[in-house]
């Protein structure tokens, strides 16, 4: 099988999709030795006719040629013509749900749901449960045409040698950007530092969109992180923070809990189908009860440990080569399905 990929998330550097593309292209080949796995883009080709038509021409065009048997849209997006069969992710309904949320996203909101509500999609993935139900009642989708298909974290993060700082740290890693609700956690950190002297770190890329927080004693904003420091800076942390208002799986609450990190995360559905009983949970908008969960971190040990010991082993449910496996079984039924 000749399966098309999607490149034009590569674009961007950091982030969740292109870290997705990436370690699902590798699994696939992997786990598929007989297939062969393409990528296609018309990012940095010449501008023609083709390529500035890519979705409703250019594409379509390359599909035929390079004689594809399926297309993986990664990015919410699928040919405007169905030359062959078509699966799109839709990785979570944030550009429906918040405005805010989404600057840019004006494409994403007015073509998504036309290519799936005309059958251009022949299939959808999600990663988690949650957003599939989310799908099938926002764009009134037949129940089997949306599968869930959990994500992993990849096996660079494990375990490793924390970093040397003078004090402890909370951490956050991620794009900044609204939803993210970074708010909760700043708050929650200024507080606990009336009791204890601890730093709090953010590690991700800062989106056009939203403003960082100002410099203050204590707080590191380090911008995107290279992967291969990320492991010992998980490792290190005395807890790994997640307050997000909406996430469609939230990859960096499975990559600390590969590392060890004791993980505290918002009531988001998602992210309880990620972390199940792993993490401690509170609600988004409930900065008192950051506060309280922080000072635990830092006051007991034994907690930590804990919360370490139960990070790892729910990191170990989950892995790339079982992700590629179903989403193959995807591919198989969106073949089967196509034209019928």
């Amino acid at each position: 099988m000749r399966i098309a990929l999607d490149a034009t998330p590569l674009s961007v550097a950091t982030g969740g999709i292109p870290r997705y593309l990436r370690e699902l292209a590798a699994a696939l080949r992997e786990t598929g030795p007989g297939d062969e796995t393409i990528f296609l883009t018309d990012r940095g080709q010449p501008a023609t006719w083709l390529t500035r038509r890519w979705w409703s021409a250019g594409l379509p065009l390359e599909l035929l040629r390079r004689r594809v048997d399926l297309f993986h849209g990664v990015d919410f997006a699928v040919p405007y013509l169905p030359v062959c069969p078509s699966v799109m992710t839709l990785h979570d309904l944030s550009p429906w749900m918040d405005s805010t949320w989404h600057i840019g996203a004006q494409r994403v909101r007015a073509r998504t749901p036309a290519l799936l509500r005309l059958g251009l999609a022949t299939l959808a993935i999600t990663p988690c449960e949650a957003v599939r139900r989310q799908a099938i009642d926002r764009f009134l989708l037949p129940a089997g045409r949306v599968v869930s298909v959990p994500l992993a974290a990849s096996p660079l993060f494990r375990p490793a040698a924390p970093p040397r700082r003078p004090r402890p740290y909370f951490l956050f890693v991620g794009t900044l950007e609204p939803r993210k609700n970074l708010a909760t956690i700043l708050e929650a950190w200024r507080e606990t530092r009336r009791h204890f002297d601890a730093d709090l770190v953010l590690a991700g890329r800062c989106r056009e969109d939203f403003t960082p927080p100002a410099p203050e004693p204590g707080l590191e904003w380090t911008g995107a992180v290279p992967d291969d420091d990320l492991p010992a800076l998980y490792a290190g942390a005395a807890a790994f923070l997640y307050p997000s208002h909406y996430e469609g799986f939230g990859l960096p609450v499975l990559e600390a809990m590969q590392c060890g990190a004791p993980v505290i995360v918002s009531r988001d559905a998602a992210l309880g189908e990620v972390a199940g009983d792993a993490a401690l949970r509170l609600e988004a908008g409930d900065p008192r009860a950051w506060a309280e969960a922080l000072r635990l971190a830092l006051a007991n040990p034994d907690w930590r440990r804990r919360q370490s010991e139960r990070s790892l082993q729910r990191a170990a449910q989950f892995s790339w080569r079982r992700t590629a496996r179903q989403t193959r079984e995807v591919y198989a039924e969106a073949i089967r399905r196509f034209g019928s």
